[in-house]
């Protein structure tokens, strides 16, 4: 321990022979390690927020008929669930499950009688449906369902309202085919309005109560029963449980349903893991000329040392130990940089714009990962170190005379 120490600190006195060339290299360390921490961050945050919106729009889980998942329905709910109060009895026995969900889903028309247009409807429990779904979902006008209205009820999507210019207390029609195949309408009252942020659903999502679902259907299945847990960390064990309890039935997790979340995680995957490796590739092009010029500049000092008796590997040791300074001091300060700005848009919030498909934009925040942290600085010590050894290795090899005759 004390000759690595020995070894420190002859390295640390080399990084101070020429202050403003070490300081260049650590600063462009430190922001390619704090660029890294961010953009991970932000991917790291985004990902769990979509996941967070996906969980609790499907349930964690998301329990059906193996047809469900697998085929098309000729007619409404042919693949449905039934004997659904039983279901849901056997399911909130697992200790990890807080709320199981029914939910039939179907298409039809919405009509206010002078105006008709296609409608992507889903009838939930109104009690659990939007206390599930907290800030994902947001009422524009109005109020959510009521489980006790005298009259059946429906939420409208905020575009959809506007086409059929319909507001919170307007009666309309739905119009959809029975499970036997006939059409069946019912009158409802417009209870509120909503907006998800994404046009393409606020033009054409309906909810209305499971009763009022299965009247229009004349049925008393639901097609999926969204199971929520306590955490998200739950899910895969609890999908391996249900799917031995109830071998019947298809279990799918959150993220099966998520086609959103997958395409964006996707392509964040690319683009950040692009950018990781460009700085990286700049962290190790700019150690490797620091320690170049810094060995072109002492060659005679090293055949001196090595006319010295000191052995090849004692003076790689010690080039490589000024590069990993030079890059754990760089990783150091990036984290504590990407620390800071990642606490000061807490305190001094920025939304980002839109992205395609949505029509609101979300804060820019980014997530702190221990786990991150460590990583991103360890690689960054380990370029620092593997450049600075590259470099070092063809010198500190030069035959005693030749390094003594440079020049």
């Amino acid at each position: 321990m004390r000759a690595l120490l020995t070894w420190l600190k002859f390295a640390w006195h080399n990084t101070l022979r020429n202050r403003r060339r070490s300081l260049v290299t650590v600063s462009i360390v430190a922001l390619g390690a704090a660029g890294m921490l961010l953009a991970g961050g932000f991917a790291l945050y985004t990902y769990e927020s979509l996941a967070e919106a996906s969980a609790r729009d499907s349930g964690h889980l998301v329990l059906g008929t193996p047809a469900q998942f697998d085929r098309d329905e000729d007619v409404p709910l042919q693949h449905g669930l039934s004997g659904v109060q039983q279901l849901r009895a056997t399911l909130l026995a697992d200790p990890a499950v807080r709320h199981v969900l029914p939910r039939v889903a179907f298409t039809g028309l919405i009509s206010n009688g002078d105006k008709s247009t296609v409608m992507l409807a889903a009838g939930v429990d109104p009690d659990g449906e939007f206390t599930v779904k907290g800030p994902f979902l947001t009422v524009t006008a109005g109020k959510t369902l009521a489980a006790d209205a005298a009259q059946p009820q429906v939420m409208l999507g905020a575009d959809l309202a506007r086409n059929l210019k319909a507001r919170p207390g307007d009666s309309l029609t739905l119009l959809a085919s029975t499970t036997e195949g006939a059409m069946n309408a019912v009158d409802v009252v417009v209870a509120g309005l909503f907006t998800t942020g994404v046009p393409e659903v606020d033009k054409r999502m309906v909810y209305t109560s499971i009763a009022t679902a299965q009247q229009l259907l004349v049925t008393d299945k639901v097609s999926t029963l969204g199971v929520f847990l306590d955490r998200m960390e739950a899910t895969e064990p609890a999908r391996q449980r249900l799917a031995a309890q109830l071998p019947q039935l298809a279990v799918q997790t959150w993220e099966e349903q998520a086609a959103f979340y997958r395409a964006v995680r996707n392509l964040y995957n690319r683009i950040f893991g692009a950018l990781g490796l460009i700085i990286a590739v700049i962290v190790v092009s700019v150690v490797a000329n620091a320690m170049a010029m810094a060995i072109i500049e002492r060659t005679r000092e090293i055949g001196a040392l090595r006319a010295l008796g000191t052995l090849p590997g004692q003076l790689l040791c010690t080039l490589g130990l000024e590069g990993a300074l030079l890059g754990g001091a760089g990783a150091l300060l990036g984290a504590a940089l990407a620390l800071a700005i990642s606490a000061l848009l807490h305190v001094f919030p920025m939304d980002m714009p839109p992205p395609p498909g949505r029509s609101v934009g979300y804060p820019l925040l980014v997530t702190v990962d221990a786990s991150m942290y460590a990583v991103v600085m360890s690689l960054m010590l380990l370029l620092t170190l593997t450049a600075s050894l590259l470099v070092a290795r063809k010198t500190v090899r030069l035959p005693v005379v030749d390094a003594l005759a440079h020049t």
